[in-house]
């Protein structure tokens, strides 16, 4: 019986290719608005109880790869059409809590994911300083944002391409450790099991976690999917 090979080619974007830039963001914003995998629905969680729209989304996450590329650390996949099915975007800044919101018109509900990812980064900057003794400073640590793939066969592999792909460059450029707000049950394992993150602890070994229960717009996310959002870091 005839089987079919998934051939997919990896690389790191830079500031110049904005074609690729364009593919990358349109793959990263079906991931999270929703896209139909083997008849079943996959969408990040908390986009999927918000009124948040593709095209909104879609520019707000060119606008951060556009502002982040050139620190090298969003690869991508391509398939044998040469089309980006897989992005894992990250950046080395360090983490900056605005506090009130800044998203405006349809694109209003953003603020809701916003101030769930700015609770737990918050917290995790000030365990941070505990532990450490110091802030985190830009260039520490490379901070995974987006993860997302369209590929309707190979998803793990591309999964796996991806994150090995910036924890040797993580490593490569002497960064302590990578880490990331993962939002549902499906991101926790994936980064688990292929790239040996875990669940941050604080100083007190408490999980830094927001939970969807506590917030009356998250609050229908179905415990399914994910009961809040998790740090989830890695070390090197």
């Amino acid at each position: 019986m005839p089987t079919s090979q998934h051939v997919f080619t990896y690389e790191f974007l830079t500031g110049d290719q904005s074609k690729l830039i364009d593919q990358a963001a349109q793959c990263l914003t079906r991931s999270f608005i929703g896209v139909e995998i083997e008849g079943k629905w996959v969408q990040e969680p908390m986009c999927g109880v918000l009124n948040i729209n593709d095209d909104d989304f879609y520019q707000f996450t060119k606008d951060y790869l556009e502002s982040t590329v050139d620190q090298g650390f969003c690869m991508i996949a391509r398939d044998q059409e040469d089309q980006v099915v897989g992005v894992l975007a990250g950046d080395t800044n360090a983490p900056e809590i605005i506090g009130e919101d800044v998203f405006k018109g349809s694109f209003a509900d953003m603020n809701v994911i916003l101030h769930v990812l700015e609770d737990v980064d918050k917290r995790f900057m000030e365990d941070y300083k505990k532990q450490k003794g110091k802030e985190i400073e830009d260039g520490e640590l490379v901070h995974l944002f987006m993860l997302g793939v369209t590929a309707k066969e190979g998803r793990h592999d591309i999964i796996k391409q991806l994150g090995k792909g910036l924890i040797e460059k993580a490593s490569t450029n002497g960064m302590k450790a990578l880490y990331g707000e993962a939002t549902n049950i499906r991101s926790i394992r994936v980064m688990e099991k292929y790239h040996g993150f875990k669940k941050y602890k604080d100083i007190n070994g408490s999980h830094i976690v927001y939970k969807y229960r506590d917030n009356s717009r998250l609050n229908q996310i179905s415990p399914d999917h994910g009961d809040g959002t998790y740090l989830l870091i890695k070390e090197l």
